[in-house]
Parts: C-alpha cells; structure tokens; sequence
C-alpha cells in the first residue's frame, strides 16, 4: 500500500478547492510557508506536478484536477467516518506543561490561532518546571529545555536559546552606549536563578570573564528579569526567542553585538505511546511551522542587524 503524507494530502484539497495558498493557510490555520512546504511534499512523493504556478496565478494540472476529485472523495469519508467514532467516545483535553516565560512570551500569543483550528477539544495549561507525569494523563505533552534526549519520548527541537544581553533604551540613553564587556560595572546586571550560568557562558565569551554576574539582583523567574530591564532598572541576559517581540518593538535593544548559542534548546516532547495521537500531532505540526517561521524571522532580523 502506497500513501501520500496525510497531512500534505488535506493542504492540497484546501489549495485545490480554493484556488489559492493564501486562503487554503487562513482556512487550516497556518502560515502559506507551510502550505507551500506541504504541496512540495506532496508533488514530490507522486513525482509530478499538481499545479501550474505563475507570478499571480495557480491552476490544477489535468493530473491535479483527477487527483482533488479522488482526494476530496477520500477525506468526507474519512471525515464522516472520524466524526462517527468521536461522537461516541469521551474526548480527553490536551495538557500542555510549560516553563512560564516560555508560555508568556512565545507560546501563549500564538496558541489562540491553534485552538481557533480545534475548538471543540479543551486545553489545560500547566506552567510548571518540575517532573512532568505522563502516565497520569491521558493526553499530555510538555516544553522542555534541554539537548532531546528525554528517555520514553518523542523529542522535537523548536527553538534554540541564544544568549543576548537586553535593556531599554532609556537605559542606554542614560548610561551611554557600552563600548565593551567590562562597561557592564556601570549598571545592574539581572538574572535569573533558574539559569545562573547564562551570564557567566557570555561573559567568559565576550572578554569580560572576571565580572562577577552574582553582584547584581537574581530572580526565581526570568520574567521578572526582563520586567526590570524594560524598566530602565538593568541589563538582563535574554533569551533571544523569548525578547524577540520586545526587541522588534524597541522596547528593548542589545546593547551588545555579541550572542551566545548555549547549546541547550526548548523541546516538544510527549510519550511515544503518543506517537500516533490525532490531536497530539496536529498540535506538533502546528507548533513545528510556528517554530520555523519564528526561526526564519530570527534569521532575517540578524542579517539585517549585521
């Protein structure tokens, strides 16, 4: 039995119906880069075009139009089908464990566009640091700082955590501009007590591997570290993907060019016996496209800072 990608598969009878990648993304929920990625896929696994592609235009192919006739055939009865089964069965909510800053600043501002896409299934968010408790849920998945090696899981790289000292403007204005490392004595180094060799990685890294970062004020939470830095109050050492909003904003800046990859990076992680969970996935392939869509962001807003 030969089978396309699934999910590749319902992109392309959403482009197909609508005549556009534009509207096929606003209707699935997410970004046309994905939509876009999907239909590559797709032709590639069939080893043939399934559209004709212009500079404002998109049409089926004659292999296309047969193909969205089968298709489209295909999902109403697999559709009717999963409607069928749900309608019988309790549907359990999907439990997200998630450190609090990383939900704060990343997760929750685009959550709502997921749930938009399933709202007839609950959600139940837990910020919480401590060992997460798989078997106690029957359906739960977890954000996860580390290097993926999380033994009886399925591990998925989102974003890595590159280091950035950050503060506002009004600091900088005060202060002046730092011409190096050692010109952090001027001011309030802040951090957070839950990663306490951030600033010691950047500083052995930068020339300034004699600067105490304990001299300054250490919080239980990350958050109110970059609360103080926005406050004119200090420099904070940020987590480039979790300051990006505040620094594209401007209210934030990096008084540094120099970053730090710290090699560790937040995971998706979830049971193997979830491997093949319908609404565990859908929440995994959305999660990976905003990942790589923030990425791609990153990437760009770097280039044009060097």
């Amino acid at each position: 039995m030969s089978l396309p990608p699934l999910n590749a598969l319902r992109v392309f009878e959403a482009v197909g119906r609508r005549g556009s990648v534009k509207q096929a993304a606003e209707e699935l929920f997410v970004t046309p880069g994905a939509v876009s990625r999907q239909l590559a896929l797709l032709e590639g696994h069939l080893g043939t075009p399934l559209f004709t592609r212009s500079h404002r235009a998109l049409a089926l192919t004659a292999s296309g139009k047969r193909y969205l006739a089968r298709v489209s055939d295909v999902l109403l009865a697999l559709s009717q089908a999963t409607e069928e089964i749900k309608s019988t069965k309790g549907r359990d909510p999907l439990r997200i464990w998630c450190p609090m800053t990383f939900g704060m600043r990343w997760l929750v501002p685009r959550l709502p566009v997921f749930r938009a896409s399933q709202p007839d299934r609950d959600v139940v968010f837990i910020t919480s640091l401590g060992t997460v408790n798989f078997d106690a849920q029957a359906t739960g998945v977890a954000i996860r700082i580390g290097r993926g090696d999380w033994p009886g899981c399925v591990c998925h790289r989102l974003v890595d955590i590159e280091l950035t000292p950050v503060c506002s403007p009004a600091l900088l204005k005060r202060l002046g501009p730092f011409r190096n490392a050692a010109d952090l004595t001027r001011t309030t180094l802040l951090q957070s007590a839950a990663r306490p060799n951030y600033w010691r990685l950047w500083l052995d890294t930068s020339g300034a591997p004699d600067l105490n970062p304990e001299r300054g004020i250490t919080f239980e939470s990350v958050s109110l570290a970059y609360q103080m830095a926005l406050e004119g109050a200090g420099v904070a050492m940020g987590q480039r993907a979790l300051v990006a909003a505040d620094l594209k904003a401007g209210r934030l800046v990096e008084p540094f060019a120099h970053r730090v990859n710290s090699g560790d990076a937040f995971y998706l992680i979830y049971p193997n016996r979830l491997a093949g969970d319908v609404f565990v996935l859908r929440f995994r392939d959305w999660l990976l496209d905003e990942a790589r869509e923030s990425a791609e962001i990153g990437s760009i807003s770097a280039q044009k800072s060097t």
